[in-house]
């Protein structure tokens, strides 16, 4: 996909249209504008991630949840790099299908989270923590950000555990937990 090799921020219709050999003109048949093509981008990207997470979780849980959706985000955001960042847009209010392709993400990750006793707002915050985590990572990595010898997959691991030891402490209301 032109946008996968290009780089979402460097991806304009006048480069689609060269790559599918129509004129600009013609290619606004299809796409309405470079915004609409994001928003498709992003719904896509939402869904296929969605997708991965959730079959990357099938039987887990817990920290093993955790660790299988983590690995299922990295391994798609290098796949997939402009798809996956585009997935971070918010959907617009009155976006139907965007806001049903996230309400699905939500939703894994909420049952991914489950195991954890947190309450509705907590689990929020988690997914949140989640999203953060992962997104920050995948775009360090795109981003060349990681030039030292050490792995990032033992990095990607130790943030996970730090993500499970958090939601533990959260959902037992430990020092350093959630608030009350």
């Amino acid at each position: 996909m032109v946008a996968d090799e290009v780089g979402l921020d460097r991806l304009t219709l006048a480069t689609v249209a060269k790559r599918l050999n129509v004129s600009l003109p013609g290619l606004y048949k299809h796409i309405d504008s470079l915004d609409g093509l994001r928003r498709d981008l992003a719904v896509l990207g939402v869904r296929e991630l969605t997708a991965a997470m959730s079959a990357a979780a099938v039987g887990r849980s817990g920290r093993d949840a955790l660790h299988a959706i983590a690995r299922a985000y990295c391994d798609y955001a290098a796949a997939h790099p402009a798809r996956c960042a585009a997935s971070v847009r918010a959907p617009d209010p009155g976006d139907a299908e965007h806001l049903a392709v996230s309400e699905a993400a939500v939703n894994v990750l909420r049952a991914v989270l489950d195991g954890y006793g947190l309450g509705d707002d907590e689990t929020i915050h988690a997914i949140r923590a989640v999203r953060v985590v992962l997104h920050g990572f995948v775009t360090l990595v795109a981003a060349g950000g990681f030039g030292l010898p050490q792995s990032t997959d033992v990095t990607l691991a130790r943030l996970v555990d730090s993500l499970d030891a958090t939601f533990t402490s959260w959902a037992t209301g430990e020092e350093g937990g959630a608030p009350r």
